[in-house]
This record gives structure tokens, sequence and C-alpha cells, in this order.
């Protein structure tokens, strides 16, 4: 199977609800009003709820609290909303391919801690419109689940790496591309912006000069979810490459403010996302 393959299958067991299609047409139309938005996702008692969790969570980090979805969409803006949509999407597909193929628990902090220091460093990298990118880092590895769901036993394979043997080199030796090749594909299917989609796309391209900045700091905060997983097997300077920091201009004691706020804030994250694994 190639990843679009693997992709098309995950999109035939779980699809995008019909809200988030709408909330993409709505911000696609000039004439569309706060109310239009809200009476899209306000008749979803389920979404609604979910929503202003996740509004009122260390991702968005909004003094006061927002009690209600016109609220959030006058504070936060329609892109945000949409991404907390897909951030709640994402929620109920982790869950939809639950299986005992990999460590899921592992997969969860590594996804959230990744959204989380992905979103962070954008801002020490001055970078805007940073709500897609923590949704780029909680999807990136989305991948994973599929293979484990498809093909377990390569799944399996993959999680067996190490410090000779980082995951994306062995996931290109068992499937021949990445979770992340995975990842993009699936997002395309879904119609996802695709500003979110491209530093997925060319994850693995992140050294390369020509590569904007997205692309860098989701390979950058990829590797810090690794060692945050993994600390008694991963070193900083084994994994995180040097030439990769300066071309974002971020420093060292900026990468490790950026870590300190994201294990600070993942508990609580993913209490809300997955109260089943993460209950207090």
């Amino acid at each position: 199977m190639n990843a679009h393959e693997y992709a098309l299958h995950a999109n035939g067991s779980f699809a995008l609800p019909d809200a988030c299609f709408k909330v993409k047409a709505l911000m696609e139309d000039e004439n569309s009003e706060i109310s239009d938005f809200a009476n899209v996702i306000s008749v979803d008692p389920s979404m609604t709820s979910r929503l202003l969790q996740i509004a009122n969570s260390a991702i968005y980090s909004f003094p006061g609290q927002i009690s209600t979805i016109s609220r959030a969409i006058t504070v936060i803006g329609t892109q945000a909303v949409y991404n907390m949509m897909l951030v709640d999407v994402a929620a109920s597909a982790f869950k939809h391919f639950e299986n005992q193929a990999i460590d899921l628990k592992r997969f969860w902090r590594m996804s959230v801690y990744c959204g989380l220091v992905t979103k962070n460093l954008a801002i020490k990298a001055g970078i805007k419109d940073i709500e897609r990118l923590f949704v780029a880092g909680l999807l990136q590895n989305f991948g994973e689940l599929l293979v484990a769901k498809i093909t377990p036993e390569i799944a399996q394979r993959c999680e067996q790496y190490s410090q000779d043997n980082l995951p994306w080199d062995l996931q290109e030796l068992a499937l021949g591309f990445s979770y992340t090749d995975i990842s993009a594909e699936l997002l395309k299917i879904w119609q996802l912006p695709e500003k979110i989609i491209i530093p997925i796309r060319h994850f693995n391209q992140a050294k390369s000069n020509q590569i904007n900045q997205d692309v860098k700091i989701l390979n950058l905060a990829s590797r810090l979810a690794l060692i945050d997983s993994h600390e008694d097997e991963f070193e900083y300077e084994q994994i995180i490459d040097e030439s990769l920091c300066k071309s974002v201009k971020l420093s060292r004691i900026d990468i490790e403010q950026v870590t300190e706020i994201a294990a600070n804030d993942a508990a609580g994250i993913l209490s809300v996302m997955n109260p089943k694994l993460f209950s207090r």
C-alpha cells in the first residue's frame, strides 16, 4: 500500500462531520456573519461542549471564561474555531482507531506535546496564525494510527526505534514513506486548509534551505516530542540539529522555555481530549 491508499482506507471508516464543511464554506463566504457560524455549531450539543472545553484549555490560554460559541468566534476568530473543530475531530478519530498494536498513551502524549511545542516555537520565531500550527503538530503523526489499524505488524516494527534507528528512518524502511506522508494525504482528502497540510507534507525536507519556516518548526517540534516521551533514551544533542534551530532563529533558551510550557500544559489538554487514558 502507498500513503494515499492508507489515507483512503481511513476516510472510508471515518469522515469529517458536516459541520466542518459548513464552517469552511462560511469562512469562504464574505457575507457570512458570526450568527451563521454559531448556528452551525450550536445544533450539536456534544461539539459545542467540546469546543468550549478546548477554547478554555491551555491550547489558547485566553484570559477569562469563554462560555458561548458566539463569544468564542468573536474573541478567537473563525479560523481558530475551525481549527478547534479539527482538534475535536482528531480526538474522536484517535479513539475510533484504538488498538493494541502501538502504545496509545505514548502516541497521544507525543501528538499533543508536538502540537503545543509547534505553536509556541512559532510564537518565538515570529510566525503568524499560530493556531493552524498547533493543528499541524497535533495531526502530523496521524498516519501511525492508520498503519496500526490496517497493518499492525508494520506499526509494531516501526515502534522499535532507537538512537541508531530514529522513527522516521524505520518508517521509510518498512513502508517506503513516513507516517507524515499518510497524514498529509488524509488531510487533503478531508479538505483541510493547505497551510495546515504543507508543513506535514514536506516534513522530511526540513533541512532544505528552500523550505519555509513552518516545515522547520514542525520537524523540530516532532524531535522534541520524541525526547519528551523517551527521556531515558534520547538526548537533546543527539536528536536536535542546531543548524535547523539557527535557520528559524531559535536559541537553546527559547527551546527550553517552550518545552517547559508544553510539558505543563499537555496534561490538562490530554485530560480534556482523552479522559479515559489521562484522567486526573
